[in-house]
């Protein structure tokens, strides 16, 4: 199979040729989230989803991870239309954040997947342009031809679609399944899929996150009946956490409240933004009544309500987070019943524990993947894969949307339906795909990397700025005021120091004190006479000392005034 990784030597890529299609993932390889790729021929470009990635423990402070934009931004203008394969926010979250750059960029993508991306954008102050599609449509932005394709996935109206250029024909499949039995009827169009092979599939490029799940996922009409015992055997409150945009799902809890004579009250502003969104649209129903606002299910028995919430991955401020940490007014207690019906995503496992355990001290009975069939995932296992890779007949794979293990899995399956290894393209962000002639090879790179938003910053905060805060996190700081006076090298104030983060009193540095004197006063007689100069030595005595007496690694932070 092609390389794995970006190698050392994996140089900028060359120029572009005429008719050929270059493909530039710009996130969404190598992780579970901030889904995009560029398509590029003859000066035009197309775009495929935009999403987050939300960060991990290691990543402090952080609120959202876009997509790179760098290969693209100096190039907005030439940008046909970015296409949304469905509304989950690791493949639309990102779009306030692109079209802060060109407001104007046609957005494409189904009813429900537009209706989600447009409230976003309305608290942005964004007025997109927008195009709906539904999975018979055939459309052409510049020199793209694209034909949509009914998907089934964890959430309505989802898209693959097909590709059409001078270069030759991608399939992307979006995140996809092969459900037979959805909740809506809406089955992946095998069919479809066929007769783009039939045409001639030269580059598929397919949702890999389950490649390492053997078998066949089973179907979402499964979780009704666990759902139904769940509540008939809960004596006192139910709460379910799921994802914000999982109509699916919701409506099952919905048809299992309206079954055992509950009302069902949403909590969480996305919870609520998204539900009324497909309730408006018809994606969601339930009978008259069945539905009520937080302030009504407040006053109800606590047998006759249920909460419908987010924060399912443990995020800090989610409604799930703050009921286990005591911070919302809904309460849980002996008695009260929560449901987690949701993947744990890969790096959240700590994060989610953590409000299971809370959510246990407080007496409630827990149920979630681990001890009960809760869930089931939108994406295909192996079997699955299988069976797309022998309907497709593609000429080339790249494996997407995935951790490196999962696009190696997915390119081993497509070896094994007969894909030469050799036209498995393993990439990753910023690894540079060219298709010409039918045939999909790596011939660059280019550099990408994480943007964060933080607060109302984006993209501001480095990597460094991650390590430093991971540094006050795990081993704290080390403050050292001084004044000198470097014309007669003299200590006018001698060190002070405080430390914040480390266990032991302040007085255990008073040792190091002479140590920094003598240090500064030798600086200063061997001719340093400015400040940076002075809070290096500082810096390195106050370090090494810390480190071989202490143990520790803490921030330090020299203040040195010359008087």
């Amino acid at each position: 199979m092609a390389q794995s990784r970006i190698w050392p030597e994996l140089g900028p890529p060359p120029q572009l040729e005429e008719d050929v299609l270059r493909i530039i993932p710009l996130g969404g390889l190598g992780e579970v989230g901030r889904n995009m790729t560029s398509f590029e021929i003859n000066g035009r470009l197309l775009l495929v989803d935009c999403g987050v990635l939300f960060p991990e423990e290691h990543q402090p402070g952080v609120d959202l991870i876009l997509p790179d934009f760098a290969p693209i931004k100096d190039r907005l203008d030439d940008v046909e239309a970015l296409i949304l394969t469905h509304g989950h926010e690791d493949h639309i979250g990102a779009v306030p954040y692109l079209l802060r750059l060109r407001p104007d960029i046609p957005l494409v993508g189904s009813q429900l997947t537009l209706a989600f991306t447009e409230a976003k954008l309305k608290e942005h102050l964004i007025d997109p342009v927008t195009l709906a599609v539904d999975d018979t449509a055939v459309a052409t932005f510049g020199p793209f031809r694209c034909e949509f394709m009914a998907v089934t996935h964890s959430i309505p109206d989802s898209l693959a679609l097909a590709i059409e250029t001078d270069a030759g024909r991608v399939l992307h499949t979006g995140d996809f399944k092969l459900d037979q039995l959805p909740l809506d009827g809406r089955v992946t169009d095998l069919r479809a899929f066929a007769r783009a092979g039939d045409a001639g599939v030269d580059l598929l490029m397919v949702d890999s996150t389950n490649a390492e799940v053997p078998g066949f996922i089973p179907t979402e009409r499964e979780i009704g009946p666990v759902l139904d015992q769940v509540f008939a055997g809960a004596p006192g409150l139910i709460m379910v956490a799921c994802f914000s945009s999982h109509v699916h799902r919701v409506q099952q809890v919905l048809d299992a409240a309206a079954a055992h004579e509950r009302k069902v009250a949403f909590a969480g502003r996305s919870m609520i933004r998204n539900m009324t969104i497909a309730l408006d649209l018809g994606y969601l129903t339930a009978p008259e009544g069945t539905i009520v606002n937080l302030k009504t299910a407040d006053a109800l028995p606590r047998d006759e309500v249920v909460f419908v919430t987010t924060g399912s991955q443990g995020e800090p401020m989610a409604a799930l987070s703050r009921i286990a940490g005591g911070d919302h007014k809904i309460h849980v207690g002996p008695g009260d019943t929560v449901i987690l019906a949701s993947s744990l995503i890969p790096g959240n496992e700590n994060s989610v524990y953590r409000v299971i355990n809370g959510l246990t001290r407080m007496g409630a009975k827990v149920v979630h993947k681990a001890n009960a069939a809760v869930h089931v995932s939108g994406h295909s296992a192996a079997g699955e894969l299988l069976y797309t890779f022998n309907i497709v007949s593609q000429r080339c794979v790249m494996p997407i949307h995935g951790e490196a293990r999962h696009l190696v899995a997915a390119g081993r399956h497509a070896v094994a339906t007969g894909v030469p290894s050799e036209r498995v393209v393993l990439a990753e962000n910023g690894v540079v795909v060219d298709l010409a002639d039918g045939i999909a090879e790596v011939v660059g790179a280019v550099e990408v990397g994480n943007v964060y938003v933080d607060g109302s910053s984006v993209g501001e905060l480095t990597e460094v700025e991650l390590k430093d805060r991971r540094i006050l996190g795990d081993e704290g700081f080390v403050s050292i005021f001084a004044v000198v006076d470097p014309s007669e090298c003299h200590i006018l104030a001698e060190p002070t120091i405080q430390a914040r983060g480390i266990a032991e009193d302040d007085s255990v540095f008073d040792e190091l004190v002479p140590q920094l004197t003598q240090a500064l006063s030798l600086a200063m007689e061997q001719g340093a006479r400015d400040t940076h100069q002075l809070q290096q030595v500082t810096r390195r005595v106050a370090g090494r000392w810390i480190s071989r007496r202490l143990r520790r690694r803490p921030m330090v932070i020299p203040v040195i005034v010359i008087a």
